[in-house]
């Protein structure tokens, strides 16, 4: 059986983008290292030890989906604003750090695992958060360093986005984004290599996403969709969401169900 470490930016990305493929492959007996960049703080202050809210939800995510082991490599959110704010004064924000500093942590995690497969994100870091595209980058490079054989890149279809853009945006629900800015976001059906069917688990990801409760307690359209994501019948959320997608680094591009 295949060690598989999955690298995420911040906690509850391994739930929202890869929660039932987690589920699947400890479910077929695979050993699963959930590995994230950033702590979920964007603030200055983090309490005695590193221990944050957070990174509690994470590991309890973890427990619902099975992974063996976690692993936070030291940074702090970057944000997703137009501004960049200064480090914490006991961490840096990941794309403040070096990019080969944060490389070498993974690749240790990598070596120690003998790990044959590496999660990352797609060049696009999905919907182009800084941090998520800098794990696009960091995984790549560890990968060459821990000679890791296989690099699948978490993402979603372009296509149905880019669609769903356009009916709110004719309902003027769009908010400040445009078309040409939803473009470069995630990845074009056709260059997608894998759709996994997670359906049979899709209680697992719904439940992994509720243990990040502290996303679904602000006002903001994020809190909301959380909220609603954790709260849909079972048999619509896996509808919805018991399909995860991934560009396999290397290989012909075409779906393989």
């Amino acid at each position: 059986m295949a060690t598989v470490v999955a690298f995420h930016a911040h906690p509850d990305d391994e739930a929202l983008l890869t929660g039932g493929t987690l589920a699947r492959l400890v479910a077929e007996g695979h050993r699963v290292v959930l590995v994230v960049a950033c702590d979920g703080e964007t603030g200055e202050a983090r309490p005695d030890g590193g221990g944050t809210r957070r990174l509690d939800e994470l590991r309890a995510s973890a427990r619902v989906l099975g992974v063996s082991r976690v692993v936070h490599l030291g940074y702090a959110d970057s944000g997703h604003g137009p501004a960049l704010h200064p480090d914490p004064a006991d961490r840096a924000r990941f794309v403040s750090a070096s990019p080969d500093e944060a490389a070498e942590r993974l690749a240790g995690v990598l070596r120690a695992e003998h790990a044959e497969i590496l999660v990352g994100y797609d060049p696009n870091g999905g919907y182009r958060h800084r941090d998520h595209i800098r794990v696009h980058e960091v995984a790549l490079r560890a990968a060459e360093l821990a000679d890791t054989p296989r690099v699948m890149e978490a993402t979603l279809p372009r296509e149905p986005i880019l669609r769903a853009y356009r009916v709110v945006s004719t309902l003027k629900l769009a908010g400040r984004h445009n078309s040409a800015e939803v473009r470069r976001r995630f990845t074009a059906r056709n260059e997608i290599t894998h759709r996994i069917d997670v359906r049979r688990f899709a209680d697992k990801k719904r439940a992994a996403l509720a243990c990040h409760a502290s996303q679904g307690s602000g006002r903001g359209c994020s809190a909301r969709l959380h909220l609603l994501m954790t709260r849909l019948p079972l048999p619509v959320f896996g509808m919805i969401f018991g399909r995860e997608y991934y560009v396999e680094v290397g290989t012909p591009r075409g779906w393989l169900d």
